[in-house]
């Protein structure tokens, strides 16, 4: 008698999945019980109709395409006092205790040229700490800041999972609180071809990936999460991604924004550095605040300007954003739940006779979902500017443009920056940048407040010099 959960597949019209099972061992068998397990097949028996067929969903909608309102900064014309009250609102939530940080950390280092979970990789440019560690000394920093410890969620995939807890154990959690940092894996997705029908990537495993960083949102409901912070009284969440160590993430004036106007999802922006700059675009349309992705955007309207020459469509997403824990859990699933997106890939495959097929060209599809498409559905949703000199320099290529050593120069110039602005002589070049490797630990300083407020407090000054390290015992 076949196994209850082929017999499911069968009459899903998904035998092919099963097709080498006879013939392997048991250990086998198992790992592909197991797979099969996790793909839910109504779900993609409705994406096979949705998506794939027809020649698949419509393209994206650019009518009445506007670009999005935001909060500038005080320094660009932005209402002082209003960011001021904020960042009050923010400081207090902090310390009632209702903020937790969110990191999305399913990749490995591959474009890096890295073998291992991507916040393991080494980025600080004296001491050279690994992404995690500077996320973790940032957290607890705030903490030790506000009176109250935060909580930490790091989303994690089945590939890095193992690699990221054991990391955390060796590493004695960075200080933090062990009971205070919960691990879970993103959920997966077949891959299937075009007819619908799911691969294999062997004889006796599933072509699986990642379901997208919009899958992290499902992934904080099946793991629990949100019911922990419900018990521990956290409503607003901060996401972003394992990339990029010079985020804020604990910043109490976009927690303020966040809070002061009722938004269910908020999000950062920076002015795009150029017309092509591959971010996505914060857009208005019917009414509704929407992510308009760079690939999607048509070039006239990514290069178009205003009368002064300014970029029409100026403010970039750049994947920071504050979540409420109630609509987070109203989109893990039901009508509300995120649209998932179709990607045409090379997949690695089998053939009828289980021999490997290493395609040419696309010959299926992956299914994946976006965080920034929860926000049409978000009540009130607040952007606000953000410098990308304090919040953003990810690390996502070997060389050049988001790099190792653009994001260690950016460092450097926030460092040299945080120095020149509390009275000590440094000498830089025209764009900031210091002859001389220095760097800050979070814990003296994780922003230019906190930083100010232990430099005061020195006596006496570290002479500034090449290797210079700070850091409050």
């Amino acid at each position: 008698m076949p196994h209850p959960l082929i017999e499911k597949f069968i009459r899903a019209g998904q035998p092919q999945v099963f097709a080498f099972f006879p013939k392997l061992e048991p250990e086998a068998q198992g790992r592909l019980l197991a797979e099969a397990a996790e793909v839910d097949l109504d779900e993609i028996s409705r994406l096979t109709r949705t998506l794939l067929a027809k020649g698949g969903a419509p393209g994206v909608k650019l009518d009445g395409l506007e670009p999005a309102p935001y909060e500038r900064r005080p320094e660009h014309g932005g209402d002082g006092a209003a960011w001021a009250r904020a960042k009050a609102a923010g400081e207090e939530a902090l310390r009632g205790g209702r903020v937790a940080a969110f990191t999305v950390a399913g990749g490995q280092g591959t474009r890096l040229g890295y073998d291992g979970p991507k916040g393991t990789f080494r980025v600080t440019p004296v001491r050279h700490k690994p992404l995690f560690q500077v996320f973790a000394e940032k957290i607890r920093a705030a903490g030790a800041r506000y009176g109250r410890p935060l909580h930490w969620f790091i989303m994690t995939s089945h590939a890095n999972h193992a690699a990221t807890e054991t990391f955390f154990a060796e590493n004695g959690f960075f200080g933090l609180d062990g009971g205070r940092v919960h691990f879970f894996r993103q959920g997966r997705m077949p891959a299937v071809d075009f007819e619908g029908k799911i691969l294999l990537e062997t004889v006796d495993s599933i072509a699986l990936s990642p379901d997208g960083h919009g899958g992290s949102l499902r992934a904080l409901e099946r793991s629990g999460a949100l019911d922990l912070m419900k018990r521990e009284g956290v409503d607003t969440l901060s996401y972003f991604q394992v990339d990029n160590p010079l985020v804020r993430g604990v910043d109490p004036a976009f927690i303020g924004w966040h809070l002061l106007r009722g938004s269910e999802m908020s999000s950062k922006t920076v002015p795009k550095a150029y017309a092509e700059e591959k971010v996505g675009h914060f857009c208005t349309q019917d009414g509704r605040t929407v992510v308009v992705e760079y690939s999607d955007l048509p070039l006239a309207l990514q290069r178009e300007t205003e009368a002064g020459g300014r970029l029409r469509f100026l403010a970039g997403s750049i994947a920071i954003h504050l979540l409420d824990r109630e609509f987070v859990r109203r989109m893990a699933g039901g009508a509300s739940a995120l649209p998932f997106h179709r990607a045409d890939k090379k997949i690695v495959t089998v053939d009828a006779m289980g021999q490997a097929v290493k395609p040419v060209k696309p010959n299926g599809v992956k299914f994946e979902l976006f965080v920034f498409d929860a926000l049409p559905f978000a009540r009130n949703p607040v952007i606000i500017e953000t410098l990308r000199a304090d919040d953003f320099s990810p690390v996502k290529n070997a060389e050049g443009v988001d790099s190792p050593q653009s994001c260690r120069d950016d460092q450097l110039r926030q460092f040299a920056r945080w120095l020149k602005g509390n009275g000590a002589a440094i000498e830089t070049d025209a764009s900031g940048l210091p002859r001389l490797a220095i760097e800050v630990s979070p814990r003296f300083g994780y922003d230019e407040d906190s930083f100010a407020d232990a430099w005061k407090k020195l006596s006496p000054r570290p002479e500034i010099r090449d290797g210079l390290y700070l850091e409050t015992p």
